[in-house]
């Protein structure tokens, strides 16, 4: 009997903050198996009594980085799957990731998810009010971190799975 063997994927995701990553992440971990690992998650439980303002974010999500890149490198190296839920939202973490696919050769997809401003913010509030996520966003928070977002040029060299409104709620 032969087995067919299938290189691991690495699932990306680019979208403005509550254009609904997270939701799409957990789906698509739920029906590939893959190994998920969401930013969210670990942030919280290593920094989240550190993490009040978007600067905060940014170095506490630098060190994550840091940590996480072996562990996902040995994933997709041992042929694991992985769904990594860490915004692509700049080019400066979009040429980390693309690090990755490069020193595994692993197989991606980066979903992009191209929700208007007015729509996220709407579900921030939501999911403010509901306190489902562990970090609470203010207003001047979600302008503060939109106006930093780009998407991803086709330059860039990934491959994109284009995500519209209406398609992912979160």
């Amino acid at each position: 009997m032969t087995s067919i063997v299938t290189a691991p994927v690495l699932s990306l995701f680019c979208g403005k903050i509550a254009s609904g990553k997270s939701t799409l992440a957990r789906r698509l971990a739920a029906q590939s198996g893959a190994v998920a690992i969401h930013e969210d998650d670990w942030l919280s439980a290593l920094y989240g009594d550190q993490m009040r303002s978007v600067q905060d974010y940014v170095r506490c999500a630098a060190r994550l980085r840091a940590v996480m890149e072996p562990h996902v490198t040995a994933l997709l190296g041992a042929g694991i799957s992985v769904v990594l839920d860490f915004p692509a939202n700049t080019p400066q973490t979009r040429a980390w990731l693309l690090g990755l696919v490069g020193q595994t050769g692993a197989r991606h997809e980066m979903h992009v998810l191209d929700v208007p401003d007015e729509v996220c913010w709407a579900r921030l509030q939501r999911r403010n009010a509901e306190g489902g996520n562990p970090f609470q966003v203010t207003h001047a928070q979600f302008e503060q971190i939109t106006r930093h977002f780009s998407m991803p040029g086709p330059d860039e060299g990934f491959h994109h799975v284009e995500h519209r409104p209406g398609g992912i709620s979160g």
